[in-house]
């Protein structure tokens, strides 16, 4: 692919009925849980993206049997910690802090060093979170203190249950944990703020012990030891997060209609969907089903004609933590001043979202506010660009690449956007469904 790609103009009218690519989250934990599981496990609609290609290298590595087919993805497991732990191995995790975190947690039984490494972003991201309760389990971590990739993980034998208490609503950190109590002996307790609960429906679809209660706003989750996973078949749905670049797509621009066919609309997903209709967007779901404890929909979304600002709850932070650059979009265009709170979240992800978001709003004339940890946007109903914009230095941070073309898409002006192979993280085929909506790129 080019190094970078430009975009000129608006896109025009558009009624379109789509699909995106498979749930990212779905995709990497199916892997993680199938290489655990007892037989052969197939999954339809993986994600065919480098953060899943990434998982399953790292399994091959581990002695894990991998087929990648045409229509589907087959993992031969031969059950809880069934690992083949060869000496000097090293895992790399590309750019994925879902891959990275996780798959810790399946290594605390490792008799040798394995070392897990990172591409220069997910190298810069904060691993203590997993670090600290992992140790608590038994694991040692190489070198002492190192709270960033390399670092070396070894197991013990021996691992017994914890009581950990996540405070920041992490479901990486909460799903480390999960998976590290299959090897745990006795009762593992995790008390956490709500967050994405893909974990907690996979474990109850296969018959993991667990228990979840709420309490206080807070997750009581408890897990007992299993000794056998069976395999299992998964058809994975598609993703919120990519489709709602083309939601907000839609929203900014004139007299369209959008379908996406078949989405997670887990609960815990779909802040960006409540938020969005608090501004005067009309987004609904057709055809709703549940497919092995997640929910699935088309959505539906046509032009807004009035946006109006937010004073963005709070309780929404969680399940729209990966849709905020998008939704600042839709501020951008809003009558009043929009203010998002509690977001410090946003700078441990691929890049500083946060404060790269800002940055790509003012170079686009539109004024905002921002801490460490919230942004006021000053919005504009009449915003129209016809400047040149070059968009560059942002850790090939996926979601920043995509901000950016919607962006220009919307409001015109003259783009210049490098870095297009970060799409491959999450969404290989951006661009095709760009274009297949009627969108100009070169």
């Amino acid at each position: 692919m080019n190094k970078a790609i430009s975009i000129k103009d608006n896109i025009k009218r558009f009624n379109k009925t789509i699909t995106v690519t498979g749930d990212k989250s779905l995709s990497i934990r199916w892997a993680l849980l199938a290489s655990q599981a007892k037989g052969k496990s197939k999954a339809y609609n993986l994600l065919d993206s480098e953060d899943v290609l990434f998982t399953l290298k790292c399994l091959k590595k581990l002695g894990v049997k991998v087929n990648l087919k045409k229509n589907y993805c087959e993992i031969i497991g031969n059950g809880i910690n069934s690992f083949k732990y060869k000496k000097n191995i090293t895992l790399n995790a590309g750019n994925s802090g879902t891959l990275g975190r996780l798959i810790l947690a399946l290594l605390i039984r490792s008799p040798h060093k394995i070392k897990l490494t990172g591409d220069k972003s997910l190298s810069k991201r904060d691993f203590s979170r997993v670090i600290k309760p992992l140790k608590k389990f038994g694991a040692k971590f190489y070198p002492k203190n190192k709270n960033t990739l390399p670092i070396n993980i070894q197991g013990n034998e021996s691992i017994k249950s914890i009581k950990f208490y996540e405070k920041k609503g992490s479901a990486q950190v909460k799903s480390c944990v999960m998976l590290a109590a299959l090897n745990a002996h006795g009762t593992t307790k995790i008390i956490t703020p709500q967050s994405r609960n893909h974990t907690e429906i996979l474990f109850k679809y296969l018959k993991i012990p667990i228990k979840i209660r709420n309490k206080k706003n807070l997750n009581l989750i408890e897990i007992k030891k299993k000794n056998q996973i069976n395999s299992f078949n998964y058809n994975i749905p598609s993703d919120i997060s990519s489709g709602a670049f083309f939601i907000v797509l839609t929203l900014l621009s004139k007299n369209s209609k959008l379908t996406i066919k078949n989405v997670n609309i887990n609960p815990t997903r779909i802040g960006c969907i409540k938020i969005l209709n608090k501004m005067g967007a009309e987004i609904t779901f057709k055809n709703t089903k549940y497919y092995k404890g997640e929910k699935i929909a088309d959505i539906s979304v046509k032009s807004a004609k009035n946006l109006k600002s937010i004073k963005c709850p709070v309780k929404y932070n969680s399940s729209a933590i990966d849709e905020f650059l998008i939704i600042f979009l839709v501020a951008a265009k809003s009558n009043g001043v929009s203010i998002f709170k509690n977001l410090s979240e946003l700078n441990q992800k691929e890049s500083p979202r946060l404060k790269l978001g800002s940055k790509i709003l003012n170079m686009m004339g539109v004024k905002t506010e921002l801490t460490n940890h919230s942004i006021k946007i000053f919005g504009n109903p009449n915003i129209r660009l016809n400047k040149k914009y070059i968009i560059k230095n942002y850790l090939k941070d996926h979601r920043i690449f995509m901000m950016s073309a919607i962006a220009a898409l919307a409001f015109g002006g003259n783009w210049k956007i490098h870095d297009p192979d970060s799409i491959k993280t999450s969404f290989p085929n951006f661009l095709k469904t760009i274009k297949n909506l009627g969108g100009k790129i070169k």
